[in-house]
């Protein structure tokens, strides 16, 4: 069984446990997935499977859409709803749609952003989360992201001295919707927090394409899931594409390096190009060489002689 099944990842769940769950389900340890998200939020998670564990860089989307919601009044140490509070300030005024999406209109675009304490991100060799187990504050350097979708879903509602509302965003790859639920309450003038999140798009694959773990528990049963799969050739669609002949087939395959078609001369060293031969099937990953001129080198071969 190989390639990538989208998971419609549940609440209480981390990506890495999502990943023991398949193994076992699947009986395969050959199984990895494409973006973290953190167990409070749901949507879509690519896992790949067999093979395609070797495409998984590939596969961490530039570009993702999520629903969220935020709740104004008070913030916590996780920024979002499972963190301790740490300030707390009653809404004692009404916060006007107006006002929404003037802060909307300043946050889209390419801002900076300081990523949250409870992040994986790694300073002097240690992710922040664990500095923030150890009660210790890191300085933080500054990201810059971008906001490409900003827009209000819900209408602005109001309980126990707190607003909330929901919002779609569609931003960059490393951007945290929890710090950008801050940066909405921070401009309005109150603490806040990130108090729901579901992912609804990572790069070209969309939530109504996702499983639950019961239906892949289902199709498991009745064995269908392999025709659940997307294919790495399919998964790899958005990639420059190279069709080839048999005789450079066989090449690939024993991983040697190849002519640079004129086409692809502009990418950048490190971009990939994917190698597929005249039935379709995805043989491999080529990129253009770092030294020689006019050759492509092989960074992932994914059908070889031993395969």
């Amino acid at each position: 069984m190989e390639g990538v099944l989208l998971l419609n990842k549940p609440v209480g769940m981390t990506s890495h446990d999502c990943v023991a769950k398949l193994r076992r389900l699947a009986k395969t340890k050959k199984v990895g997935h494409t973006g973290t998200l953190d167990p409070d939020v749901t949507g879509v998670l690519p896992i790949c499977l067999g093979r395609a564990t070797k495409i998984v860089e590939y596969l961490t989307a530039e570009t993702k859409t999520y629903e969220a919601e935020v709740t104004i009044g008070f913030s916590t140490t996780t920024e979002d709803a499972s963190g301790d509070i740490v300030e707390k300030k009653a809404v004692d005024r009404i916060i006007t749609l107006d006002e929404i999406e003037s802060v909307f209109d300043s946050l889209r675009g390419e801002i900076e952003q300081v990523p949250p304490m409870y992040s994986a991100v790694k300073i002097n060799g240690k992710k922040l989360y664990e500095y923030a187990r150890a009660g210790i504050v890191m300085e933080r350097p500054s990201r810059k992201i971008s906001i490409h979708e900003l827009t209000l879903l819900s209408d602005v509602t109001t309980s126990d001295e707190t607003v909330k509302f929901k919002f779609r965003t569609t931003c960059s790859k490393g951007t945290y919707i929890r710090t950008l639920a801050v940066m909405i309450g921070e401009k309005l003038g109150f603490p806040a927090h990130m108090s729901y999140l579901i992912r609804t798009k990572s790069g070209s694959f969309h939530l109504d394409q996702c499983l639950t773990f019961e239906e892949i528990e289902q199709h498991l049963e009745h064995g269908t899931l392999e025709g659940q799969l997307i294919s790495i050739g399919s998964a790899l669609k958005d990639l420059p594409k190279l069709i080839i002949h048999d005789t450079l087939a066989e090449k690939v395959e024993n991983g040697s390096v190849l002519p640079l078609p004129s086409e692809f001369e502009h990418l950048e060293v490190g971009a990939p190009i994917v190698l597929y031969n005249e039935d379709s099937v995805c043989l491999a990953i080529y990129t253009k060489h770092p030294v020689k001129q006019h050759v492509m080198k092989p960074t992932k071969v994914l059908i070889n002689k031993q395969n």
